[in-house]
């Protein structure tokens, strides 16, 4: 799995969601290109050569409520921001079905170069194999220019034929201005249905995301602010500083190495719950815990912190260093922030923190190794499954992780 991730530039989220439909999706208002599933030939197609189509997606990882109806656009249009942790503009964002369930929910911003890359996108929407997809294009000014609308339809109509070529039925287009109180919708071949959409904060899908204990952005680069480099990773004193403690723990390590990687795992944890009270850290600490994580086997380790009772406090200190560290270091930090993410279904910062892990060291194994579950749609159960491994060293090194939690929580 190491290295078939796809270049930084060009890379592709596609995250699995257990969004359960309760009742059978029908032909409706809205829904005038709805037909029977193909037959499929194969399944789980995946882009030769890597994904290449400029995809930020990301799907909900909460069991579908009875009260959200994929046949309904206006509901389906407002879970978009709970779905994707963020309020989508200016964007074409494709939903994949297969069995009743919602799959992967990718998206693309809208621009001239769009259509050549539609191809690409339909090949990212079947690496899961699903059966349909519906499409969302999301565009203020857009949606009330008839002009705009014919070259809307031209671009879902190259859609259609690329998803056809994977035996994916695309079954319906809907154009909305906005996605907040207010926005209007309407059917991209002029069917004539269209309205308001529902409230995406009182959007059941919302509501179940909040008590899942996502965090919901505003707009995506809300979302990036979570990682965004501070001025203090960009100082040569904590350079330095780093540099300096990598001699004084090379010694250490020499002198008792299971004792120094013990330290180091305590020392961590120690940092994550005074974050986690909201307390701040020197530069000497953050040198520290920069080296620290340096060492595969203290990183192997605080992975198990994902899955443990104070992951949250781990969390919001993977993304402390990762605002603060300059690089190389602050690439672990934002693997572990990737992997945290991840294992309690918050694709959208698992995203961006592997996105610009791979920014920092594109040959990053573990790195490349979650950009590629993420992309396959590697569920977070599978993924907190690793987390066993970090519970086994623990063991071997005397350190006493927390307890495994039940999953519901969030980073700041």
């Amino acid at each position: 799995m190491g290295k078939t991730h796809t270049p930084v530039a060009l890379r592709a989220h596609v995250e699995y969601g257990y969004m359960h439909v309760n009742n059978p999706i029908a032909e409706g208002p809205g829904y005038p290109q709805l037909g029977p599933a193909p037959q499929h030939m194969g399944r789980g197609v995946r882009a030769a050569g890597g994904l290449t189509v400029p995809v930020a997606s990301v799907c909900a990882m909460t069991k579908q409520r009875r009260d959200f109806e994929l046949n309904r656009p206006a509901a389906v249009i407002a879970a978009l921001p709970a779905v994707l942790g963020f309020v989508p503009e200016k964007s074409l964002v494709l939903l994949t079905i297969d069995g009743g369930e919602l799959g992967s929910v990718m998206r693309v911003d809208l621009s001239d170069a769009l259509t050549d890359q539609i191809g690409q996108l339909a090949e990212v929407a079947a690496a899961s194999g699903p059966e349909a997809a519906i499409a969302v294009i999301v565009d203020e000014e857009g949606a009330r220019c008839p002009m705009c609308n014919e070259e809307f339809r031209s671009l879902c109509a190259t859609l259609k034929d690329e998803l056809s070529q994977h035996d994916i039925a695309l079954w319906a287009v809907h154009i909305v201005d906005r996605v907040a109180c207010g926005g209007r919708w309407h059917c991209v071949d002029g069917c004539g249905a269209g309205g308001v959409i529902d409230d995406p904060g009182a959007s059941p899908v919302a509501v179940a995301a909040v008590l899942d204990g996502r965090r919901l952005y505003a707009r995506r680069a809300d979302l990036q602010a979570v990682i965004a480099v501070d001025n203090r990773a960009h100082s040569a004193p904590l350079t330095e500083l780093i540099t300096e403690r990598v001699a004084s723990r090379d010694e250490a390590y020499r002198a008792d190495a299971t004792a120094c990687v013990r330290r180091d795992v305590e020392h961590a944890m120690a940092a994550a719950a005074r974050v986690g009270d909201g307390q701040q850290l020197y530069d000497a600490e953050l040198a520290a815990l920069a080296c620290a994580l340096a060492d595969v086997q203290v990183r192997d380790t605080l992975y198990a912190l994902a899955v443990g009772e104070s992951a949250g406090e781990a969390e919001s200190l993977w993304a402390l260093l990762s605002r603060n560290l300059p690089r190389p270091w602050r690439a672990e930090a934002l693997v572990l922030l990737a992997f945290s993410a991840y294992a309690r279904g918050d694709g959208p910062l698992a995203g961006v923190s592997l996105e610009a892990a791979l920014r920092c060291e594109p040959d990053h194994r573990m790195a490349g190794m979650l950009d590629t579950a993420l992309q396959s749609g590697l569920r977070p159960e599978h993924i907190r499954d690793l987390a066993v491994t970090g519970y086994r060293l623990a063991k071997q090194l005397g350190v006493t992780l927390p307890p495994r939690q039940a999953f519901g929580r969030r980073a700041v």
